[in-house]
């Protein structure tokens, strides 16, 4: 069964300042989900999935979808703030999604193969598309296994700050066994890669497997995902600013013996807009990229 790819569409982007999802990056205005899909679809994906908001559904069909016209298939869902279980609301003065649980949840109506998950704003590289889409051929929609693809730490960072990412424990066997999230990573001006969430901070190798948010499930994941958000929402859905992330809640899933995730990996730069500074660079090296003939030199035509 051909898998489904998931782009998950519905952030604003905070502290790029401005909606990346249709921010022009590639030679010819194509934005990162451009290239995404396209290698997508050349990794073997015959369906595509966007998890947007109501607010800009519009725009984003205009600017993003249509161009997918007659290439893949193309469906869409929603991830809205008071999109709740039964017998809980939103609390007064919250206006943040839950964040990338709730996401994937969201589209557990349009889905009904093994599926990829990732950020709509990221550039993963064609290695990640192959080998996920690879797996996940492989794999039977009941099955309960998972997979992600894993970066080097050293080829995610961003030269204009520090990022935050989930460092990955793997054993001997490929299989993930827990998700760290370490905050405020960086590379210091004697090029020493550097975590500053302790004190004192301490020196990364950079070679550290870290999750960029490329993950693979099957569709029994959103049963898995509608009884961990209710449990969610109980222990810190009052909270303004509280998120689901897919990180935490696949390693209560590994602890708890419900899945195993395989761990795949892209010898591939991973890039991204976290900063606005990071642009003119996502742009050289796009179009580096095609004047290496790795994309044509436009993407549809």
């Amino acid at each position: 069964m051909k898998p489904t790819l998931v782009i998950m569409a519905a952030g604003m982007g905070s502290r790029y300042g401005g909606l990346k999802q249709i921010d022009p990056m590639g030679p010819n205005g194509e934005t990162l989900i451009e290239y995404s899909v396209y290698d997508a679809i050349r990794a073997g994906f015959s369906k595509v999935v966007f998890i947007i908001r109501n607010d800009f559904s519009d725009a984003f069909k205009e600017s993003i979808g249509s161009k997918f016209d007659g290439k893949i298939e193309v469906a869409y869902a929603y991830q809205e703030l008071d999109d709740l279980p039964e017998g809980f609301s939103v609390p007064e003065g919250r206006n943040k999604p839950w964040g990338t649980g709730q996401a994937i949840l969201a589209c557990k109506d349009v889905v009904d193969a093994p599926f990829a998950v990732q950020n709509a704003d990221d550039y993963y590289g064609t290695e990640a598309y192959q080998v996920i889409a690879k797996e996940l051929s492989e794999q039977s929609p009941e099955s309960t296994d998972s997979c992600m693809v894993g970066f080097e730490t050293q080829k995610t960072l961003s030269p204009n700050g520090s990022v935050s990412r989930g460092i990955c424990e793997v054993n001997e066997e490929g299989y993930l066994t827990s998700v760290v999230e370490r905050l405020k990573i960086e590379r210091n001006a004697e090029g020493v890669i550097q975590c500053f969430d302790t004190e004192p901070p301490f020196n990364m190798n950079g070679d550290e497997i870290c999750s960029m948010n490329f993950w693979g499930f099957t569709p029994p994941f959103f049963k898995a995902l509608e009884a961990r958000f209710s449990t969610f929402l109980k222990e810190r859905g009052t909270e303004m600013k509280s998120e689901w992330l897919i990180p935490s809640i696949v390693d209560e899933m590994i602890q708890a013996g419900e899945t195993r995730v395989k761990v795949l990996r892209s010898r591939d730069s991973w890039f991204g807009v976290t900063y606005p500074n990071d642009k003119p660079t996502v742009v050289g090296e796009l179009k580096t990229m095609h004047d290496a003939g790795k994309y044509p030199s436009n993407l549809w035509n």
